[in-house]
């Protein structure tokens, strides 16, 4: 298969994460999502990807809509702060039919109880936390297994 034939891979970033790098270091590192896109890029190969990040809940939910009508092969998400406040959010990932991985640099479990509770991981098919930055290339490698196997 070629580069255009094959599905997309949708890489979607919530609030916040356009401060990666400068943002809580000792939490979030020193990692910036320009090094992470690279990273994501490589990872996927040939699969052609789309990488975004967005700090609206609206616009979030219209890229999960446009991986719906395009066909895409997976959406690897990190929400932020909209995992534990979106409901909307769990509504439009529901209505993909493909693999879902719900991404976390820092291990939400670990923090404070608040970041506890994730309304994306109703519908994920997989959760990866507390990698770091690291997360997202493994995350990419994770999604090809699943789409290879067909899990959703």
């Amino acid at each position: 298969m070629t580069k255009t034939e094959l599905e997309r891979l949708y890489i979607l970033n919530g609030p916040n994460l356009n401060r990666l790098g400068k943002r809580e270091p000792e939490i979030y590192g020193h990692t910036t999502l320009a090094e992470i896109e690279a990273w994501c890029r490589d990872a996927a190969g040939e699969r052609p990807v789309e990488f975004r990040q967005t700090n609206s809940e609206e616009r979030l939910i219209e890229w999960v809509h446009e991986a719906i009508d395009e066909g895409a092969a997976g959406i690897i998400i990190n929400p932020a702060a909209f995992t534990f406040t979106s409901l909307a959010l769990l509504d439009a990932l529901k209505m993909f039919q493909g693999p879902i991985i719900e991404l976390h640099i820092s291990n939400i479990h670990r923090r404070e109880p608040i970041y506890h509770r994730s309304y994306v991981s109703m519908r994920a098919t997989a959760v990866l936390a507390g990698m770091g930055a690291e997360g997202y290339e493994i995350a990419v490698r994770a999604m090809e297994r699943l789409i290879e196997k067909g899990k959703v």
